[in-house]
């Protein structure tokens, strides 16, 4: 009885395998001082593929199904062992798993800034990030260019190479684009689309299948990202001579509040305010200069009331009376 077990453990009659983990793309199944019997079964489970390796040499592939192995059903194979008919003995081959589930929530960024060429900003350095999935689409192509002979081959493996991947595609898009980094940022759903499109034909030649591919963020570096914003802040104002009238108005509950400064300093902010904005508002109309400062203008001053310019000198005020101390 002992010896029938032992020998029976050397035959294997039915080859099936399920995923332990996730993370898995490829794994051997065990045949150490094993032979496959004729006539076995090989079950391939929805989302996965199996392939048959005979001597270093990628035989027949199968997708999910239930097979009974034969010189039928293993024809490639079948031709490397020169099997003419139905072969009666065990025989040795590896045989390898492959998962083809959809791998989700793969994380991609910029570990450093992409410099591109910006025709509104010159030269800019963009960061970005976001997600893609991905999977095994050709267990060939994957076999033979990136798992090989390990027993077991994982998305940690190969993480790194894709995520690179996608940064070096994405500088290459950005530098053949002529879309400013605005409409870009605005749009990133078309933008993710575009990149996802070159990509495609990199993850084929992996025997992989690009399934989505999403940018989340698109932005400058901080030291960058201010002076957009003060630009986008100028644009938003429009009108600066306008806008700084409306700042001056502001200001008159609050110096009429301060401490100490009464209606005279209410007075002097607005005074001052006032002419502020003229200046600005005259030097903001297109086609005029700014006119030379008359003569004496260093020896005038501000009425402490109403804000009109006065001689330096003077006791009172000729607009208002009030006493200029």
């Amino acid at each position: 009885m002992a010896l029938r077990d032992f020998l029976a453990k050397q035959f294997i009659d039915v080859i099936q395998w399920t995923e332990p983990e996730d993370g898995v793309l490829a794994t051997r199944y065990p045949m150490q001082d094993m032979e496959i019997q004729s006539g076995a079964q090989l079950t391939v489970r929805e989302s996965q593929m199996a392939a048959f390796i005979n001597e270093g040499r990628l035989a027949d592939v199968f997708s999910p199904g239930l097979y009974t192995l034969t010189t039928h059903t293993l024809p490639l194979l079948t031709n490397l062992m020169n099997w003419d008919k139905e072969f009666k003995s065990p025989f040795k081959s590896d045989v390898y798993f492959f998962s083809t589930r959809i791998q989700t929530d793969q994380r991609w960024g910029t570990a450093t800034p992409i410099t591109i060429r910006d025709k509104e900003f010159g030269a800019v350095r963009l960061r970005g990030y976001g997600i893609y999935s991905w999977h095994v689409f050709d267990p060939r192509i994957f076999h033979t260019k990136i798992s090989g002979t390990r027993d077991t081959y994982l998305v940690g493996d190969i993480e790194g190479q894709l995520r690179n991947t996608i940064v070096a595609t994405m500088t290459d898009a950005f530098a053949q684009s002529t879309v400013p980094f605005l409409d870009m940022a605005a749009n990133q759903t078309e933008l993710g689309r575009k990149i996802a499109e070159s990509l495609k034909p990199v993850f084929a030649a992996l025997g992989l299948m690009l399934d989505t591919f999403v940018v989340e963020n698109l932005s400058l570096p901080e030291e960058l990202q201010k002076p957009l914003d003060a630009r986008i802040g100028m644009n938003m104002v429009g009108d600066l001579g306008r806008y700084t009238q409306f700042q001056v108005a502001n200001s008159m509950p609050i110096a009429a509040a301060n401490e100490g400064g009464g209606v005279a300093g209410a007075g002097v902010g607005l005074g001052a305010g006032l002419a502020m904005a003229q200046q600005v508002m005259s030097a903001m109309k297109p086609g005029e200069t700014a006119q030379a400062a008359p003569a004496g203008a260093a020896a005038t001053k501000f009425c402490l009331n109403c804000g009109k310019s006065i001689a330096r000198g003077a006791k009172f005020c000729p607009e208002c009376g009030t006493a200029q101390g």
